[in-house]
């Protein structure tokens, strides 16, 4: 790399919480108001979050966001807390906090209203995902004053060598032009080597911050055997640098201390909600239900002490597994193969005649755009049914993946935080988890999820609700424009 490489991007591909889908989505009540969350964290720690809050009930004068990070062991003062800025019609605002640590901050919201104060506390996990480019106009600016340092040493060398010795207005002779042009040799030589040396330097430490700043996620060695299914969290140098800072425990979410999904590829046919059994410090054992032979994509999710949500990526192949029917919280589907094209179903069949329909309002998708995605359960005269009951704690869970599993989110009716960090967040505070507020249903036959697609492509959405003790699945797919 060049020195004026300095301009150019370093990228990773981490895989971190929700792959490849950086940015929180949270809906919920701060007292009487309701908001809808949207904030996008930094690409580089330290550095500024984004934030936005729609105020969907009430009306609001102000809010206020205060930063606090978490890392499991202590906690230092708040800081002053930032202003966020009104839209005309006070429905919206906008802010930006300082994230100075890689980990979860907890953002506590306070709204001030005519209806008094409200409160609320959004869990963001930060991490650095890629160094931030260098503004092209001051990396020609400084790529040309390189050249000029470069020819003004090579010259005055020459000219040194030249003339130094000379009288003033004497010519110089063949001999110390000679010598002249010897010393800008010489010269050249230097510099080459020293802009040699300094990119080599250069080099290194890029490479020293892409190893020790970075996130990456832990590796997953994942393996099969007789109807077990074992997976072996392992160690990187990220987390290994910040074990005296962090709580690197494992902590249940909804009630599991890992979500484990299964997603054959590159059809995208079967997909498997199971949940494995921790055996030992990082080591986790599934019992398979009946599986369908072939390659697998998978996504395994955690949170740690800290409320810091990582996703693991790794793949098995499996043989035909004949498994038992699923048991507890498990779940799985069977679906056609992924054909990306310009209509979607918008209709899904489930057991017994029933179908889930996504609710479309004929608005195409963009990428960076939070939206509500709804899906009412219909009977078989295609009447709401009546008998949804909560998955986990929550009136749905769904999963978006993009067709080439670079995204993966795994999300609930309030959103894209795992209720483990919430949990935690709230209990900071002295705040009780109220599931209540977190369940955007318009009807008792509906569950809906605020996301924003992070990039354009094609995507497949698993939808599962819980019928009758039953865990169902809708499958939809989705094309987002940029």
């Amino acid at each position: 790399m060049k020195i004026w490489g300095l301009a150019l991007v370093l990228v990773t591909s981490a895989a971190f919480a929700h792959v490849g889908s950086p940015d929180v989505y949270f809906e919920s009540d701060a007292g009487p108001y309701h908001l809808l969350v949207t904030v996008n964290p930094p690409p580089m720690i330290p550095g500024v979050a984004q934030v936005q809050i729609e105020v969907t009930s009430g009306m609001a004068n102000g809010i206020t966001i205060t930063p606090v990070y978490v890392n499991g062991k202590d906690h230092g003062l708040p800081p002053a807390a930032d202003t966020m800025e009104p839209s005309a019609d006070s429905h919206w605002f906008s802010g930006k906090v300082w994230l100075m640590e890689s980990g979860v901050w907890n953002l506590r919201a306070e709204v001030a209203g005519p209806q008094g104060i409200g409160r609320l506390v959004i869990p963001v996990p930060a991490y650095a995902r890629r160094t931030l480019p260098m503004q092209r106009g001051l990396g020609v600016l400084l790529f040309a004053l390189m050249l000029l340092l470069s020819v003004g040493i090579i010259s005055i060398a020459g000219a040194a060598a030249r003339e130094g010795i000379l009288a003033r207005a004497v010519t110089p002779s063949s001999r110390n032009l000679r010598l002249g042009r010897i010393a800008m040799a010489i010269a050249s030589v230097l510099v080459v080597t020293i802009l040699a040396l300094g990119n080599g330097w250069w080099n290194a430490q890029a490479s020293e911050l892409k190893h020790t700043m970075l996130y990456n996620a832990p590796p997953l060695q994942v393996s099969y055997q007789a109807g077990q299914l074992t997976l072996k969290m392992e160690e990187n140098f990220w987390h290994q640098t910040r074990k005296d800072q962090w709580s690197m425990s494992l902590i249940p979410d909804h009630g599991h201390f890992m979500h484990l999904f299964l997603l054959r590829v590159p059809a995208m046919d079967r997909f498997y909600h199971l949940h494995p059994e921790q055996i030992a410090p990082g080591l986790f054992s599934a019992k398979l239900p009946e599986v369908s032979p072939g390659s697998y994509k998978v996504f395994a999710d955690i949170v740690r002490g800290t409320g810091f949500p990582e996703t693991m990526v790794s793949e098995v192949s499996l043989p035909a597994v004949a498994g038992g029917p699923y048991s507890g919280d498990d779940s799985g589907v069977s679906t056609t193969a992924f054909e990306p094209s310009a209509q979607f179903p918008a209709t899904s069949p489930l057991a017994d005649g029933v179908r889930m329909v996504w609710e479309q309002n004929g608005t195409p998708l963009k990428a960076g755009q939070v939206s509500w995605f709804r899906f009412r359960v219909e009977n078989t005269q295609r009447k709401p049914v009546d008998d949804l009951e909560p998955y986990m704690g929550m009136m749905g869970h769904a999963e978006f993946l993009r067709s080439d599993f670079s995204v993966f989110a795994h999300i609930h009716p309030a959103g894209s935080i795992p209720m483990a960090s919430l949990t935690m967040a709230q209990q900071e505070l002295g705040m009780a988890m109220d599931h209540a507020s977190m369940d955007n249903r318009s009807n008792p036959a509906e569950v809906s999820f605020p996301y924003g697609f992070p990039q354009a492509g094609d995507y497949r959405l698993f939808v599962q609700v819980k019928r009758r003790g039953v865990v169902e699945t809708g499958v939809f797919d989705a094309h987002v424009q940029n």
